[in-house]
């Protein structure tokens, strides 16, 4: 299992519900809504560290992270409409599938493939 600092994510992702949870009880103003989106942008983060340090799957790790980051922005007060909310995503999208691009690469060659023969007539 991959570590962050030599700990496990599920405790880094304790630690930050239980550090909100104490803010909350010491005066942050902050609903449990909020809390919730929180912890969801802690887990989305976790996931794009793990995902860079294991080089697998991070287009979607940053496309979770930014969706993420959005929620709480908009449990945060953001006033951003769906369309809006849309657009950011599908941008954020287009700028992962243009990296993705020139990362991905097929597990044989080209040459490798076999191809079917056409016979004349």
């Amino acid at each position: 299992m991959r570590t962050l600092l030599g700990r496990e994510p599920s405790l880094w992702l304790g630690l930050v519900a239980v550090l909100v949870k104490m803010a909350t009880a010491f005066g942050l103003d902050v609903t449990s809504e909020q809390q919730a989106v929180v912890n969801a942008l802690a887990a989305a983060l976790v996931g794009l560290i793990l995902a860079v340090m294991a080089h697998d799957g991070v287009g979607a790790a940053i496309l979770g992270f930014v969706q993420a980051a959005i929620a709480l922005a908009v449990g945060f007060g953001l006033d951003w409409s769906a369309e809006r909310q849309a657009v950011v995503l599908s941008v954020a999208a287009a700028v992962v599938a243009m990296f993705d691009r020139t990362q991905v690469t097929a597990p044989v060659p080209a040459a490798a493939v076999k191809r079917p023969v056409r016979s004349v007539s």
